[in-house]
């Protein structure tokens, strides 16, 4: 009989025990999932990285993995154009430096430098024209070279910008612009030792 009574007072206060340890099983549970799922929303978030990954190996394409397509003709345009100068240059240098060549080798038949526009204005007979013409096409030559190198330069400075710029938009990807900008004010009045004092209260929403 007292075994009887004891067993089911023993009973009442082990219960709160095991509903104590299964609630707390299902908030550690609860939990977890939740740090799964912010794993996973990090994991999905737009890569930078891959942006600039991308346009290192292609121009444009960290542009359009950014959705940027309307920038990817630029990027194209900028190269093209800078590579249709180097290549002006480039001939103009090459030019000016055979008719330097053909004018100081002292052979007649090499003579590329008479078929310059320019080349009427000098009396190659007379020494000091002579020495003129020729301090122009050393000028010249210097003046083409210099513009192919500075543009050689510009245009792996480009490529480098095309990757920044994929960067940039990349980590402005996901940056969430409301639409909800408004501004309110209303009137105020507070106590400023013990006296009323009228004021303005404003308000940005952004």
């Amino acid at each position: 009989m007292i075994a009887g009574r004891i067993f089911p007072k023993i009973l009442l206060i082990l219960l709160p025990f095991f509903f104590g340890l299964h609630s707390n099983g299902q908030i550690v549970d609860i939990d977890s999932t939740r740090i799964v799922e912010a794993n996973m929303q990090t994991e999905v978030k737009h890569s930078a990285h891959k942006a600039s990954l991308y346009s290192a190996i292609i121009p444009g394409w960290g542009q359009a993995y950014n959705k940027k397509y309307w920038k990817i003709p630029l990027v194209y345009a900028g190269f093209a154009t800078i590579g249709y100068f180097i290549h002006w240059n480039n001939d103009n240098y090459g030019i000016m430096k055979q008719a330097y060549s053909d004018l100081t080798d002292g052979d007649e038949n090499t003579n590329s430098h008479l078929d310059l526009k320019y080349a009427d204005y000098y009396d190659l007979t007379n020494p000091t024209d002579y020495e003129n013409f020729k301090t122009n096409l050393n000028r010249q030559q210097t003046y083409y070279r210099r513009n192919r190198d500075l543009l050689v330069i510009s245009i792996i400075g480009f490529y480098g910008l095309n990757i920044i710029d994929a960067s940039v938009d990349a980590h402005f990807f996901d940056f969430n612009i409301s639409e909800d900008l408004s501004f309110n004010w209303q009137p105020i009045m507070y106590y400023d030792r013990y006296q009323p004092v009228i004021g303005v209260n404003c308000t940005f929403t952004f």
